[in-house]
């Protein structure tokens, strides 16, 4: 029966001091200042995250307006960088509360999503993969400096990263797995190099599949990717983040057209992007809860987290030992 390190207190304590550390760590690296979040948008302003285009936000009417609750801010923190004349190399990052009502529960996976959401300017030179890859390494390395100082307090734990995370591109994972499924590829190459950054999702591969989808209107699928790590404690990849250099005019278009979502051009946020009115920026979000999942060796994501589980899942967890939040 699995048996967790550390008891709900002591669990408590340690998700504490592993939030502090890595969000000021990330700051200090990635010249971020912290900001607050909406937890609703305005449908009609665009800003809403469609996801993979097929979940559907949690909404509610208010003075003759639908708010929808953020599935995620990618969009949102485009444009609070311009509305608080944030310089350029510079930018935010803000904790993110999510509700995803579609999202299918398990292990990894909650109804509640708390991430860092971060997004920074640049310059429109910076839109390359070089600029991508620095700043994965920035990032890498501030999860690094948390496993560290986790460690300092609890040295027993298992779970750990390898000093370097490895890249590779959607395409080459197919050309290197192609009897296998994009889940069990993803499983293949982290087993092989602890971690890497899966880069161009969300355009078709020469098998004609996509490795997986992504919303058409906030990253460039040539310039974003997924940092993916081995999770020993459920044998498992195991996505801490993901993030992107975002589109520009011609990227959101042909992005818009290859999804068939040519209709949000007529959206606020969208109609910014075409006539370059918004900065150029890079921008990702890094999970909280998983973060704390993984440095803590926990295997089911209510270890470190409060949300929604069925009656049934907790009866379950408690027969394997499984403590809840």
């Amino acid at each position: 029966m699995y048996k967790t390190r550390l008891n709900l207190l002591e669990t408590e304590y340690a998700i504490k001091k592993i939030k502090d550390f890595f969000e000021n760590n990330l700051a200090e690296k990635l010249f971020l200042t912290r900001v607050s979040a909406p937890i609703c948008v305005t449908k009609n302003s665009g800003l809403n995250d469609n996801l993979s285009g097929v979940e559907h936000p949690v909404s509610f009417k208010k003075d003759g307006e639908t708010l929808e609750i953020v599935q995620s801010l990618a969009k949102w923190k485009r444009q609070a960088l311009k509305d608080y004349n944030f310089k350029i190399y510079t930018g935010l990052y803000t904790d993110m509360n999510a509700i995803r009502k579609d999202e299918k529960l398990d292990y990894v996976h909650s109804i509640y999503v708390d991430q860092w959401d971060w997004e920074k300017i640049i310059n429109k030179k910076d839109r390359n993969v070089d600029y991508l890859k620095n700043t994965v390494n920035l990032i890498f390395s501030s999860l690094k400096d948390t496993e560290k100082y986790v460690k300092g307090f609890y040295p027993d734990l298992t779970n750990s990263l390898p000093e370097n995370i490895t890249f590779v591109t959607a395409q080459e994972l197919e050309d290197s797995y192609p009897d296998l499924s994009p889940k069990e590829r993803e499983k293949e190459i982290v087993k092989k190099y602890g971690a890497v950054f899966l880069m161009n999702i969300g355009d078709k591969l020469k098998s004609g599949n996509v490795h997986d989808f992504r919303s058409p209107d906030y990253d460039d699928w040539t310039l974003n990717g997924d940092i993916i790590v081995y999770n020993k404690m459920i044998d498992n990849a195991f996505e801490l983040s993901s993030m992107g250099i975002r589109v520009d005019s011609a990227s959101l278009i042909y992005q818009l057209e290859k999804a068939n979502a040519t209709d949000r051009l007529s959206l606020p946020y969208h109609q910014a992007v075409v006539n370059n009115k918004l900065p150029y920026t890079i921008g990702g979000g890094i999970g909280q809860s998983r973060m704390c999942m993984f440095f803590l060796d926990k295997i089911h994501i209510g270890e470190v987290q409060a949300s929604y589980w069925s009656e049934e899942e907790r009866e379950r967890c408690l027969k394997e030992g499984i403590k809840l939040l």
